[in-house]
């Protein structure tokens, strides 16, 4: 069993330029496992907190004073890192330590026992023998929190590979499908500057409907059917423009107001005209009622949590009580440690709730969050398609493609 010899943390800067608390971990005085915390700009009121008292710094220094906690564990365990860090803090939601320190210091500590036992990181953590790829979901139009002003309201217009059969097949069609949005992009605006949000997804001066029109258009442009080789998917991310003294949802950017009724409308009738496979935060992160009324609608369609459920099993929990959610997506960071990261995966999987395990839009280059997937059965890895942060997760894809125990793509949806 590998122990943990050596920690040491540092603050370091993110895509976005963000700070974050990266953490190299030394086991047996030999191998070292390093990670970064990621940070989002679309954050769930019920995330755990990224820093202490909102500082980088405080949460370092709160983490230098704890190294000795740490020494002689063993790496490979997340429960014993997940012990330790609630022994310093017993916080619900790591306000005394940071969940950007739990996430670094849990993800390097498996990333070092990795090399030390020469597996794998996602055997380490599943080891049922039965692994599979997950679908690469990548944004290719982006707007909300993720672009600036006159892009879309909608944060991201999504596609997902669904006829490919294998990993490289998959990520040269999402690839193929971002250039030839761009193509059409310039073919409408002669002064479209390339500009893309913080998720390497195209960010131009359009509206909501035209942004899926593209999309789609771009779909039948390189010869595939939408909804058979390639499917369309939508974040939301409604909490962002949710009125809560008002109840409604404000599309500001496209100037039009709807009620929690004409909301759950527009999500079905756009599920049911361009054939989309995945939907994530339709309606506001407390209305589990709405979720269950357009999870009830569209059975054919991922309707998935993410501000809504925060990688977080009580509120998975709490979810199920009205049937809300028929995907979920994990965010190591929105959770804190590994541990709670893999409880979660596991109330999902208990449930028949399918995980689409995700980057965040302040990333690193690590690519860890691609083992992750593998590990908890997850149909889809939320992880973008250009830009160095989120192909470094795409490329080690194609690397884990070499080993032989991972035996071709999840089922088709």
């Amino acid at each position: 069993m590998p122990i943990v010899t050596s920690i040491k943390g540092r603050i370091i800067f993110n895509s976005r330029g963000d700070e974050g608390i990266e953490v190299d971990v030394i086991s047996d005085d030999k191998y070292l496992g390093r990670a970064c915390s990621p940070s989002g700009a679309s954050v769930g009121k019920h995330e755990v907190i990224n820093f202490k008292e909102n500082s980088a710094e405080k949460s370092l220094q709160e983490f230098n004073k704890n190294l000795s906690r740490f020494i002689g564990i063993e790496s490979e365990d997340p429960y014993s890192i997940h012990e330790v860090l609630k022994s310093i803090d017993n916080s619900e939601n790591y306000s005394n330590l940071g969940g950007s320190v739990a996430y670094a210091i849990s993800v390097a500590s498996l990333d070092s026992a990795s090399k030390a036992l020469e597996v794998p990181l996602f055997q380490l953590l599943n080891n049922s023998g039965n692994y599979k790829f997950p679908f690469p979901l990548g944004n290719v139009i982006g707007g909300g929190s993720h672009a600036g002003p006159g892009t879309p309201d909608i944060q991201e217009f999504l596609i997902c590979p669904i006829g490919a059969r294998s990993i490289v097949d998959a990520i040269k069609i999402n690839l193929a499908v971002h250039r030839q949005v761009r193509n059409i992009l310039e073919s409408i605006d002669k002064k479209f500057t390339y500009g893309r949000g913080d998720e390497g997804a195209w960010a131009p001066n359009i509206d909501n409907d035209k942004a899926i029109e593209i999309l789609e258009k771009a779909i039948l442009d390189l010869g595939y059917t939408v909804g058979k080789e390639v499917a369309i998917g939508i974040d939301f991310a409604s909490s962002s423009f949710w009125n809560e003294l008002k109840q409604n949802y404000e599309y500001k950017r496209q100037g039009l107001i709807r009620t929690s009724e004409e909301q759950i409308e527009f999500v079905n009738n756009l599920i049911s005209k361009y054939k989309i496979i995945y939907a994530e935060d339709p309606v506001h992160e407390e209305d589990f009622e709405s979720m269950s009324v357009i999870t009830a609608k569209n059975p054919a369609c991922i309707i998935t949590g993410d501000d809504m459920l925060v990688t977080n099993q009580n509120r998975v929990r709490q979810s199920q009580e009205f049937r809300a959610c028929s995907g979920a997506i994990l965010k190591i960071n929105q959770a804190g440690s590994v541990f709670d990261a893999i409880n979660f995966a596991n109330e999902c999987n208990r449930n028949k709730i399918k995980i689409i395990t995700s980057h965040r839009s302040g990333e690193s280059v690590d690519s860890h969050i691609s083992e992750i997937a593998i590990a908890t059965n997850s149909k889809m890895l939320k992880a973008g398609i250009v830009g160095g942060e989120r192909i470094s997760k795409l490329n080690q894809l194609i690397r884990l493609n070499e080993y032989d125990l991972i035996k071709g793509m999840v089922e088709v949806f």
